[in-house]
């Protein structure tokens, strides 16, 4: 992305040219805990060289604020002891994100970056003095450019930057996740439009990627969690027995199981419903404003798309077919190397790889 206000804001430097630029880890902070990407470029493209997982106090941090800092601190700094990683690219959630499309006058991105910094109350409901935001052009006619934007409120990103800070990480890039994790999923020249389901524990994201850019984004206030709960409630069970039972059984009928699957899609029909109807806004609204296609497939991942059963469940209400992710999409082939962490375990983190990935790939 190029830096509009958000680069004078945060004095974050444009990346080095590739030759002189150290690798850089990408770092996310969510409900969940952190989580840490690093790669290493070869002679056969990028492996993913060292990742790793600090888990958080429950409530420290959460779908959209570090509400225990002192506690973010410390995970931060032991998980980049750990990796011996003193610099990272960071995300700001999409909770706290404002998505917006428009058209600027110019023909450089100071040029735009000035004609939109003129109307982004338009599309941050925050006094503009409060506001710092990042944008990249999407499409560019003569003096008029398409750009992609997102607006964050200041102090929020003071708070994440503290953090980082005090941790003893220096910060080489702020972006919106939304960015991160369409650099991770998708290949890059990829012009499909495509919708990702991130299942995290509380949370579950929804996001619309055209052209490897995001262009509508919302979280839903419901997560994989919810289905931790809801088989400990059906087998009276504690919250590590009800996730082996969730991970063994997953959505798949079998003889004996009625009870159990009724339990499950009591919860897991609400996540559907939920993003069958805003499939369908896009599928309507925004495609029939003819600026966008359809989505034509679904992919997901998260900490919680493991569930066995999932995609095929998901598609057969939302009318596309629906897949789990690759995060190694943009690195080395497979067979000249073989990830160190297990594929399903690799789908929590989308958003890491796609911050790490932002040295290498657009």
């Amino acid at each position: 992305m190029a830096f509009g206000s958000l680069q004078n804001f945060l004095n974050v430097n444009f990346a080095p040219p590739k030759y002189l630029s150290l690798p850089t880890a990408g770092i996310d902070v969510s409900a969940s805990g952190i989580k840490l990407a690093f790669l290493e470029d070869h002679t056969h493209g990028l492996e993913l060289a060292k990742f790793g997982e600090e888990r958080l106090p429950a409530g420290a941090f959460t779908s959209a604020d570090i509400t225990d800092i002192s506690a973010v601190i410390k995970g931060l700094m032991n998980i980049t002891k750990t990796h011996g990683v003193t610099t990272a690219n960071i995300a700001l959630p999409e909770s706290r994100t404002y998505l917006f499309e428009t058209e600027v006058t110019g023909r450089s991105v100071s040029e735009w970056s000035i004609a939109l910094e003129q109307k982004i109350d338009e599309f941050v409901p925050l006094p503009p003095s409060e506001v710092a935001f990042d944008f990249v052009p999407d499409r560019v006619k003569g003096d008029t450019a398409h750009v992609v934007g997102v607006g964050y409120a200041k102090r929020f990103i003071a708070q994440s930057l503290q953090a980082f800070d005090e941790a003893g990480i220096r910060v080489r890039s702020v972006e919106s996740e939304l960015f991160s994790i369409a650099r991770a999923l998708l290949p890059a020249g990829d012009p499909s439009t495509v919708l990702v389901i991130d299942i995290g524990k509380t949370t579950t994201k929804l996001l619309v990627v055209a052209g490897r850019l995001p262009r509508y984004a919302t979280t839903l206030d419901i997560g994989g969690h919810a289905l931790t709960l809801a088989v400990q409630k059906h087998f009276g069970v504690t919250e590590e027995e009800a996730k082996r039972v969730k991970a063994d059984r997953g959505l798949v009928a079998s003889e004996g199981n009625q009870e159990y699957l009724a339990a499950m899609l009591s919860t897991v029909s609400a996540i559907r419903e939920e993003i069958m109807r805003r499939l369908d806004y896009w599928q309507t609204r925004a495609v029939a404003a003819g600026m966008h296609e359809p989505v034509s497939r679904a992919i997901i991942v998260g900490g919680n798309a493991t569930l066995k059963g999932l995609p095929e469940y998901l598609s057969a209400g939302l009318k596309v077919p629906v897949d789990l992710g690759d995060v190694f999409t943009n690195m080395a082939p497979r067979d000249h190397w073989l990830p160190p962490v297990d594929y399903m375990q690799s789908l929590a983190y989308a958003t890491a790889i796609g911050l790490a990935l932002r040295q290498y790939v657009p």
